[in-house]
């Protein structure tokens, strides 16, 4: 049967029209106890961030997973706006990867979007013999209508950049999408883009190593990644390796431009807090340049004399105008004019809790930006506890939600605070004019006051898709 079915499938035609998309009412976090001493199951969190309801700012729902201390971290789309033009495709599963465990849950947000029901567990074991991987981290969605997840590491615990495809329709692992032998050293989080025949991943480090927290001995010794992996999307290969060097340590989230025009796009650096723009050269290899760098401070009272700012989440609003990011131990969030890509500009600052504060236990000695350390933010009576860390923008850019957890055993050991209070979700009203960010005191949704006890809260994710979960062909 011919049929135009341009728009009968999941998500926008473009990220302009995504921008005129619906306003966000829920979005779902995944909800982590593992390491806080709460002996029960992490679980889906459904929020209603919709300021007409009744329950705004409330966990409308939970859903347990079945194991205890899976370490759910991000989560992905069976189907999004790479299959828009497929009408047979629908987006209704989430795919939740779990960080430590290795398993992967496939919910069904189709049935109640309001009350998820869990659909599939996908064991490790599969993962483990099918395709010799282990610590599943990124999904995406293709639009050949399988999923496919980035890897930390193999089942020892050592690190091991392999991507894993599963089935869009039954969810069972297929195989290894990169070539046997080709798996990159480290991996963390991919990008890719068809136009350009692209893919670009990124590493964090070890598993084994970074699980039970950060020791700066396991640089040294090369347990951390400083690396990104260009890989050819049509044949899989593995085809240039690009070192950011010592500057470029931990490159954590990668972002293409979201125009599927675009031969370039950015990666924040956590170490250094340093953001490298990546690109396609004339001759059609790939480079890399830093483009900011967020000065590290001089400090007493820490456990290194020297803090950095660690860069731990980027996002691109969908018009490929501005770029965010959190620096999770300094504890701001920064917004910059990305219009002219090889020079960035800040247009926005705020502070929301963090490592420097000015009641708090670390002296800062030397600051090449502040005067003075921040004060501590209070949003409806809570002290914010921990720092921002994930981010997500609402499709029309005006408001940005973060969360204050970044993996519990960093949590445990950088902000002890937040396993006891619980992480907090926060709304910040973005000027899309000028640039500008503004807390809003009006809105927190406290996950120290869950009924299992205080949770660390993660990524944001919305239910018809957003600026980190679909990719345009």
């Amino acid at each position: 049967v011919l049929r135009d079915c341009s728009g009968c499938g999941p998500g926008y035609k473009s990220p302009l029209d995504a921008m005129k998309g619906p306003r966000e009412e829920i979005v779902y976090l995944p909800c982590i106890y593992r390491n806080t001493g709460v002996r029960k199951p992490d679980y889906l969190a459904t929020v209603d961030v919709d300021p007409k309801s009744p329950t705004y700012c409330k966990v409308i729902h939970r859903l347990p997973m079945p194991n205890m201390n899976d370490e759910l971290h991000h989560s992905g789309w069976n189907a999004c706006s790479s299959c828009y033009d497929d009408a047979s495709k629908k987006r209704s599963r989430l795919i939740l990867p779990s960080l430590i465990s290795s398993r992967i849950y496939v919910i069904d947000v189709d049935t109640d979007p309001r009350a998820p029901r869990l659909h599939k567990t996908v064991e490790p074991v599969e993962m483990y013999w099918k395709c010799g991987l282990a610590n599943p981290h990124t999904s995406h969605c293709l639009g050949s209508g399988q999923v496919m997840i980035s890897t930390l590491g193999d089942p020892s615990g050592n690190g091991k950049g392999g991507f894993v495809l599963l089935d869009g329709e039954t969810f069972e692992v297929l195989c290894n999408w990169e070539l046997p032998g080709e798996a990159a050293p480290f991996g963390y989080d991919f990008w890719y883009q068809p136009r350009h025949n692209v893919m670009i991943s990124t590493e964090w480090g070890a598993p084994k190593i970074l699980a039970n927290g950060f020791n700066p001995a396991d640089l040294k010794d090369g347990h951390y990644g400083q690396c990104i992996h260009v890989w050819d999307w049509t044949t899989h290969k593995h085809v240039q390796t690009l070192d950011l060097g010592e500057e470029g340590a931990i490159p954590l989230e990668i972002r293409f431009l979201h125009d599927p025009a675009a031969a370039e796009g950015y990666v924040g650096c956590a170490l250094q807090g340093t953001v490298f723009r990546f690109y396609k050269t004339p001759k059609g290899d790939w480079a890399a340049e830093r483009v900011i760098k967020v000065p590290s401070k001089k400090v007493e009272g820490w456990i290194l004399p020297e803090m950095p700012s660690l860069i731990t989440d980027i996002i691109i609003s969908l018009d490929d105008r501005f770029l965010y990011f959190s620096n999770w131990l300094h504890g701001d969030i920064r917004q910059y004019d990305i219009t002219d890509r090889r020079n960035p500009r800040m247009v926005g600052q705020i502070f929301l809790g963090g490592s420097i504060q000015n009641d708090g236990p670390v002296k800062v000695l030397d600051d090449k930006e502040l005067d003075s350390q921040p004060s501590p933010r209070i949003v409806k009576g809570k002290r914010i506890p921990g720092s921002p860390q994930m981010l997500q923008l609402s499709l029309d850019g005006k408001r940005l939600y973060v969360t204050t957890s970044l993996y519990s055993a960093w949590d445990k050991q950088f902000y002890p605070e937040l396993i006891k209070q619980g992480s907090v979700m926060m709304r910040i009203d973005v000027d899309t004019v000028k640039g500008g960010l503004k807390l809003n005191e009006d809105f927190l949704v406290d996950f120290g006051k869950e009924p299992d006890g205080p949770v660390l809260a993660h990524e944001i994710r919305y239910p018809g898709g957003d600026c980190t979960s679909d990719i345009w062909l």
